[in-house]
C-alpha cells in the first residue's frame, strides 16, 4: 500500500509544479485550489507513513504511531474541508450569491480537528492488516460526510445556475469520495482514502484548474473580442469616414477628402480579409495607405516601396508590415522630427530563391545604446518573452511568422551604415490558398 502512496504524492507533486509554473489569475478560487496542492501530498506522506506503523505496532514507538495517525487523520478534514471550500467559492461565483455555511463550515472544522486530537484511538489487527476502530474513526468518518453533503446540497441547490462543465467535475469529484468512502467503510484494510482524495484533486484540476484550459479559454476570448472589434469598428469608421469625405468634396476641400479617402482605405484594407496570410500586394497596399496619411501629417518625411511585380500574389502573413513601419516612425525618424526616408522593398533572397525577404529601412537615428542587444534577443527568444508597450508590435510579427511559416523564417533588425535601420523579413514563397 505505501507504494501506491508514494505514487500519489509524485502525481500531485507533478501537477503543482505545473500548476504554480503557470501564468495564472490570483483569485480566492486558486488560492484555495493552491492550498489543497500543498496539504494534500502531506496528507499523502502521513498516510504512507501510517500504513507503514499501524502494521508494525510491535516495532514502531507508540507515541509516534499516535502522532503520525493523528496528523494523517486532521490533514484529511482540513483537506475535505478545503474541497468543499473550493466547491463554495466556485458556486458564489456562478450564482452571484454567498453560501450560508462558511461559519458552520469553519466551526465544525475546529471542533472535529479537536476531537481527532483528543479522542483515544483503537487498532484491529488481522491477518490482511491492521486499522484503527472505535469513535476515532466514526468521528473520521462523519467528519467526511459533512463536508460532503454540504458540497452536495451545494450542487442540487444551485444545479441550474451552474456550468455544465463545473457541474460534471463537482459531481464526478463527489461520486469518486463517496465510492471510495463506502469501500474504505465495509472493507477497512483497503486503506484507500488517499486514492480518493487524489482523484477528486485531479478532476478538479483536469476539467476546472488546468493552465492550458485556462489560458485556452482566456484565448478563446480574447480572440472573439478582438474579431468583434476589427469587425464592428472599422466598418463604422470607415462608412463613416466616407461620408464626410463626400461631403468634404461637395465643400471644394479637395486635400480634406483625399486624407479621408486614404484614412478610409486603411480601415477598408484591414479588415479586407479574414485569414490569416494575404498577397503581398495587398499587405503593401495597407501600407502604402497608412505612409501617405504620415507623408500629409509631416511633409518632411518621405516613403517609397519598391516591390518586385513577380512577388505580388506571394501570400506573407496579414499585417505585418505597418507595426513595423510604425516602429520606424516612432523610435526612429521621432528623434530627426520627422525629417527623412523610409523605404520598402521586397525581392527574392540572394541566397534562397524559394525565400522572398521585405525590408523595411529608415534613415533615422537608429539605435540607443544597448537597445539592438535588447531588440535581437527579444526576436530571438520571441516564445518567451512578454510584450513591452514599445515592442509589442514587433514580438507579435515575429511570433506570428515564426507560427504561420516556420522558425527558420523571421525577423531581424541590422544597423545603416549610413545611420538609421533596417527591418529585415525572410518569408517562404508561398502562391497557393491559404487554409
Amino acid at each position: 500500500m505505501m507504494r501506491m502512496e508514494i505514487a500519489l504524492i509524485l502525481v500531485l507533486v507533478f501537477v503543482g509544479f505545473v500548476y504554480f509554473g503557470a501564468d495564472k489569475r490570483t483569485t480566492p478560487l486558486h488560492k484555495t485550489f493552491s492550498a489543497l496542492l500543498i496539504i494534500t501530498p502531506l496528507h499523502l506522506a502521513f498516510d504512507a507513513a501510517t500504513v507503514y506503523t499501524v502494521n508494525h505496532l510491535e516495532t514502531v514507538p507508540p507515541v509516534l504511531n499516535e502522532i503520525l495517525h493523528r496528523m494523517f487523520i486532521a490533514s484529511m478534514v482540513i483537506v475535505v474541508y478545503l474541497f468543499y471550500r473550493y466547491i463554495s467559492i466556485l458556486v458564489e461565483e456562478e450564482t452571484k450569491k454567498p453560501v450560508r455555511f462558511h461559519l458552520v463550515a469553519k466551526i465544525y472544522l475546529i471542533i472535529a480537528e479537536f476531537l481527532i486530537m483528543i479522542l483515544p484511538i483503537q487498532y484491529t489487527i488481522t491477518e490482511k492488516g491492521n486499522y484503527s476502530y472505535g469513535i476515532y474513526v466514526f468521528a473520521c468518518y462523519i467528519s467526511v460526510a459533512f463536508y460532503l453533503l454540504l458540497c452536495l446540497w451545494l450542487l442540487l441547490k444551485n444545479r441550474r445556475q451552474i456550468d455544465l462543465k463545473k457541474k460534471a467535475a463537482i459531481g464526478v469529484a463527489l461520486i469518486i469520495e463517496g465510492i471510495v468512502l463506502v469501500l474504505q467503510a465495509i472493507i477497512p484494510t483497503l486503506l484507500i482514502s488517499g486514492m480518493g482524495i487524489t482523484l477528486m484533486t485531479l478532476a478538479f484540476y483536469l476539467t476546472l484548474e488546468n493552465p492550458d484550459v485556462l489560458r485556452a479559454e482566456l484565448t478563446e476570448q480574447k480572440m472573439s473580442m478582438l474579431y468583434l472589434k476589427s469587425q464592428v469598428n472599422p466598418h463604422f469608421l470607415y462608412n463613416t469616414l466616407d461620408t464626410i469625405r463626400i461631403q468634404a468634396q461637395l465643400g471644394g476641400d479637395k486635400t480634406t477628402a483625399d486624407l479621408l479617402m486614404r484614412l478610409s482605405d486603411f480601415f477598408r484594407l484591414s479588415i479586407k480579409t479574414d485569414k490569416q496570410m494575404t498577397m503581398l500586394e495587398d499587405e503593401t497596399a495597407l501600407s502604402d495607405a497608412y505612409m501617405e496619411l504620415m507623408c500629409y501629417r509631416y511633409p518632411k518625411l518621405k516613403y517609397n516601396c519598391d516591390i518586385d511585380p513577380d512577388l505580388s500574389d506571394v501570400l506573407v502573413p496579414n499585417f505585418i508590415l505597418q507595426p513595423i513601419i510604425e516602429n520606424s516612425l516612432l523610435h526612429g525618424l521621432k528623434n530627426k522630427g520627422y525629417r527623412g526616408n523610409i523605404t520598402v522593398t521586397a525581392e527574392k533572397s540572394g541566397g534562397k530563391q524559394d525565400c522572398i525577404e521585405i525590408e523595411v529601412s529608415d534613415t533615422g537615428s537608429g539605435f540607443d545604446e544597448g537597445a539592438k542587444k535588447k531588440v535581437d534577443e527579444m526576436l530571438t527568444h520571441y516564445d518567451k518573452e512578454k510584450a513591452k508597450t514599445e515592442s509589442i508590435g514587433i514580438l507579435n510579427v515575429q511570433k506570428r511568422i515564426k507560427l504561420l511559416c516556420g522558425k527558420e523564417y523571421g525577423l531581424s533588425y541590422t544597423e545603416n551604415t549610413e545611420g538609421g535601420v533596417t527591418a529585415h523579413i525572410l518569408l517562404p514563397i508561398v502562391r497557393e490558398d491559404y487554409k
